[in-house]
């Protein structure tokens, strides 16, 4: 028998208990919302909170966004939308804990991309899609992205950060010598009299995107291998926008960030969706969604001091007066130690991402 003065024995179903109220309260609360004006049917998106896991030390939720702007039909789209997730998660070794399931993600991206791939090209449907895919687990935000849909961060301490490549080869010297070096042709449009119109595009094919899921038709030269970035935020938080080229066309991160300062996510997507289609007109479906990590005790969206700005985010004020939004991804961003880059990697070339898994065949 044990004296008063004794420790009892703990049930583990209690332990277990105490560990996940304790997970929970240190984890964000996200909030989202997501907004459309459609032109021509093919953007989709894709949103699922409260995912849980059976992890090898205990359960854990996880959160994915994702955003599908289709061209030449809408089939790749609603494809990437119905898979692509499940092909990710496949590629993710079982048994792992918390913290390696993390360290996993970039590379089931890069897989989960290109199975969704190869498995759309087998239908032998022409359509493509880009997509842009966000998967949040705790503060560790994972972004996957092809095409120039975009994903941006604004930190609670203020700072701007690009999460996405924009793929347009306009705007991307590095995509165009990849593809010219391969044997690809990077030019424009020509009209029966021989003059150049239009944007950069990637002959044969013609498509302005140097990377999409799909697009069967146009050759070898577009790939589906994603750009992938992950960063952990603060415990302050922070707040998400993934929009189609439709917003960024029209605006630059800060006019959509500012745009919409101080509103929850529903209406802050509406009034960035808004504010870029009186810019430009509503010239193709425009799509945005907004979401909000914050810690648990906080109640309404997390909202830096407007006249407080760092040092980044003046710098990047004064390139707002730059007359193509849709090309401003600046390297030169300052990034504050208050969010961790974890994990980047652009490379189009599979060979440089890892060894292909006998799956992808």
């Amino acid at each position: 028998m044990s004296s008063k003065g004794e420790h009892q024995a703990i049930p583990l179903s209690v332990l277990l208990k105490r560990e996940l109220a304790n997970e929970k309260i240190e984890r964000p609360e996200i909030f989202h919302g997501q907004a459309n004006q459609s032109k021509k049917g093919e953007d989709f998106t894709f949103l699922k909170t409260e995912c849980q896991r059976v992890l090898g030390d205990g359960v854990t939720t996880y959160s994915v966004f994702g955003l599908f702007d289709g061209h030449n039909g809408s089939a790749a789209a609603i494809y990437s939308k119905e898979n692509l997730l499940n092909n990710v998660l496949s590629a993710v070794p079982p048994e792992l804990n918390q913290d390696e399931w993390v360290a996993a993600l970039p590379r089931a991206l890069v897989a989960g991309f290109v199975k969704t791939d190869k498995d759309f090209q087998d239908k032998a449907q022409t359509s493509g899609t880009t997509v842009t895919f966000v998967i949040i687990e705790g503060w560790v935000v994972t972004v996957a992205s092809v095409g120039d849909s975009r994903c941006i961060l604004e930190s609670a301490e203020g700072g701007i950060f690009h999460l996405s490549a924009d793929h347009r080869l306009e705007c991307n010297e590095e995509e165009r010598e990849r593809i010219t070096t391969s044997g690809g042709e990077v030019g424009r449009l020509k009209t029966g009299g021989g003059t150049a119109i239009g944007p950069l595009r990637c002959w044969p094919g013609g498509l302005c995107l140097s990377r999409s899921i799909g697009d069967m038709d146009v050759g070898e030269f577009i790939v589906p291998v994603p750009y992938v970035k992950q960063v952990k935020l603060s415990s302050a938080g922070g707040r998400i926008v993934i929009s189609s080229d439709g917003v960024w066309d029209a605006l630059t991160p800060e006019m959509a960030l500012e745009c919409c300062r101080g509103m929850p996510p529903d209406s802050a997507a509406s009034q960035i969706v808004k504010e870029a289609v009186q810019v430009k007109g509503l010239r193709d479906d425009t799509t945005c969604i907004v979401i909000d990590l914050q810690p648990p005790e906080k109640t309404t969206p997390p909202l830096p001091p407007p006249k407080k700005l760092g040092k980044g985010v003046f710098k990047s004020m004064f390139r707002k007066k730059s007359p193509e939004p849709s090309c401003q991804i600046d390297n030169e961003y300052s990034e504050p130690d208050v969010v961790e880059e974890l994990f980047e990697e652009g490379s189009a070339w599979l060979s440089e991402r890892f060894v292909l898994c006998k799956w992808l065949f």
